[in-house]
């Protein structure tokens, strides 16, 4: 006797509701980090500790490179000119940033 009811006549029949393998979806997965981002920010800051001063920090970067690119001879002048004007390098003679 043949029941079409039985699980074992069915095999390979889709399911209703279940999606077959070329029907496979997406769903929709999000992770809010925002907790983990102010953790980590916190995290930063303490390590800097309270004598950190951003902008000492910067003046010395500033002299820094002022000092790199002085007493440069005439070909590593020519050089920094050419990678200035590439863009690579920023124009430090002029007191302004490369864009």
């Amino acid at each position: 006797m043949h029941r079409p009811s039985d699980p074992g006549d069915q095999a390979g029949a889709p399911t209703p509701g279940r999606p077959q393998p070329d029907e496979a979806r997406l769903v929709d997965f999000t992770v809010d980090l925002t907790a983990q981002e102010v953790l980590r920010r916190a995290q930063v800051m303490a390590a800097l500790g309270p004598d950190w001063d951003p902008i000492a920090v910067l003046r010395g970067e500033e002299e820094a490179y002022d000092l790199l690119y002085s007493g440069l001879d005439a070909e590593q002048e020519r050089l920094y000119a050419d990678l200035v004007a590439a863009g690579v390098l920023p124009d430090r003679r002029s007191g302004r940033a490369a864009p």
